[in-house]
């Protein structure tokens, strides 16, 4: 009758321990890699500054923007019901009732958060750009020859290879 220690060799192949090491390094050259490590803190830290972003945009902003509507309520609460059965209260309800609504105050909130967003970070490219004198907004002109956009400082445009300078290549 074989031992226990033969059954388990013989059924585990001989360089395991060599390739589940190799395993482990390549995973850990993989996910502790420089860049690997700054994307993560960096969705980090835009999961908290969209909650912050969010929470401006809800709180300070759009109800102000909601006091331009004739009703006083939310713009989130905006809607028109385009096919159902009747008056409703809230958007929710005519959802749950399955009738066809034209959510326009959800959109526009939608709008609204994405130039806040979008303003937010300008503001923050530009803070950093102040402090660090490393501009993180690239200054674009238009090549000479075909027109399209590339970085000032190019010798050469990635579109058409064209030399900026104006010399014969």
């Amino acid at each position: 009758m074989p031992r226990l220690e033969d059954a388990q060799q013989t059924l585990l192949p001989s360089n395991l321990k060599a390739r589940t090491q190799n395993a482990w390094d390549d995973f850990t050259d993989f996910a502790l890699r420089d860049n690997v490590l700054e994307v993560a803190v960096g969705l980090i830290l835009a999961s908290a500054f969209t909650t912050v972003v969010s929470s401006f945009v809800d709180d300070i902003i759009l109800p102000p923007v909601s006091l331009i509507s004739p009703s006083n309520n939310n713009l989130d609460a905006k809607f028109a019901v385009l096919r159902g059965r009747g008056p409703y209260a809230t958007l929710k309800d005519a959802r749950a009732d399955g009738a066809v609504v034209m959510a326009y105050g959800e959109f526009i909130s939608k709008i609204i958060r994405l130039f806040v967003i979008a303003l937010a970070l300008f503001v923050i490219a530009r803070a950093y750009g102040w402090a660090a004198d490393d501009s993180v907004i690239k200054k674009q002109v238009k090549c000479k020859y075909c027109r399209k956009r590339i970085s000032e400082k190019a010798k050469r445009c990635v579109n058409c290879t064209s030399w900026q300078d104006g010399r014969e290549g």
